[in-house]
């Protein structure tokens, strides 16, 4: 949604830049709906509150694919905007409410995860109630609006630069018209600082903790490893249930720490160039932009590759739903093989009935 200058792009560079866009476009599309399908299919990933976040951020990053992608890369294979001014408002609006919301998403997760790992299971419990699930998602969705829709349709990002906007929506040279979405000072202090900074801020805070956490849970299980299995069947289960258990927790820390990590890389470009640019007289080249801008794009589609290489839980629902369900790939008990619905005991012997 920023000045996309794509003048100088050959006929080859352009096909190069819209096959590549397209596989972008498409791997958001799919990657983020199978997550949603694997969630919703999923019983016990719907038991984990974490992934409510997942579901929303995976519908935000779904809706930057088909809202948002698509029309960015007409103008930039075009090189022109041919939908009028009104829905270059809208558009640029939809891109800063849905990224934005993107990153409150994943702030809420590593929140979600340090109250998880860091705090006792009767604190988790108290803070993350279905109310507060709830008001948190929907803080995810309601705070982007203040500074998307309601500041870009009112023009306070233009105010003091309207002249400079004008000159750069219509390019005389090649007859060609812009979607540009230029920022001043105030706003654009006032937007990253935000959607991203204090975000930023708050999951490098929690992730760190977790981190301290996560290197005592490993710490923990390689005491009970050393210890070896106990000779009290009615002791073994508690403790395999609790070296599981900090094992899971460690694993998903880490893999919600890549996650964020990846995000970063992605947006913090385009962020710190949304600060820096009004100060230098708006001088950094459009197809920087443009660049920065897409790498940001790119991680719409990202999140659903690394849920399925890095968590064993949202790979196993993959492939159940890629491959129709195979029981191959259907979940195995956590404690080993359980006892089948319908047995009876006789005896102290378990029998299945048939």
């Amino acid at each position: 949604v920023l000045p996309s200058s794509s003048e100088g792009f050959g006929v080859a560079e352009k096909i190069v830049l819209l096959t590549f866009i397209s596989a972008v476009i498409l791997m958001a599309i799919l990657g983020n709906l199978l997550v949603m399908v694997a969630v919703c299919r999923d019983r016990q990933l719907r038991k984990i509150k974490t992934n409510y976040f997942i579901v929303s951020l995976a519908f935000a990053d779904l809706l930057v694919s088909v809202l948002v992608m698509p029309f960015g890369a007409i103008e930039l294979v075009q090189d022109n905007w041919i939908y009028g001014e009104m829905f270059c408002l809208v558009r640029t609006s939809l891109d800063v409410l849905l990224t934005t919301a993107s990153i409150l998403h994943l702030c809420c997760i590593s929140l979600d995860r340090y109250y998880a790992i860091c705090c006792q299971p009767l604190v988790y419990r108290n803070k993350m109630t279905p109310l507060r699930i709830a008001v948190m998602l929907g803080g995810c969705w309601v705070i982007p609006t203040f500074i998307s829709f309601l500041p870009i349709m009112q023009g306070w990002n233009s105010i003091g630069i309207i002249d400079l906007i004008q000159q750069r929506q219509f390019n005389k040279a090649s007859n060609s018209t812009y979607c540009i979405f230029m920022v001043n000072k105030p706003y654009a202090i006032t937007c990253s600082v935000v959607a991203f900074y204090i975000p930023f801020l708050l999951m490098v805070l929690a992730y760190y903790r977790i981190y301290v956490t996560a290197r005592e849970h490993a710490r923990q299980i390689g005491v009970l490893q050393r210890a070896g299995a106990p000779t009290d069947g009615r002791q073994h289960h508690p403790d395999q249930h609790s070296t599981h258990r900090m094992k899971t927790e460690t694993k998903a820390a880490k893999t919600l720490c890549i996650i964020m990590g990846c995000f970063c890389l992605c947006w913090a470009p385009f962020f710190v160039t949304n600060i820096v640019d009004p100060f230098i007289n708006y001088t950094v080249p459009g197809k920087l932009w443009t660049a920065f801008l897409w790498l940001g794009y790119i991680n719409s589609g990202l999140n659903p590759f690394l849920y399925a290489f890095l968590n064993k839980s949202f790979r196993r629902a993959f492939l159940i739903i890629l491959c129709c369900g195979d029981e191959r790939y259907r979940r195995p008990s956590i404690l080993g093989q359980t006892v089948p619905c319908s047995t009876t005991t006789i005896n102290g012997s378990t029998h299945v009935l048939r």
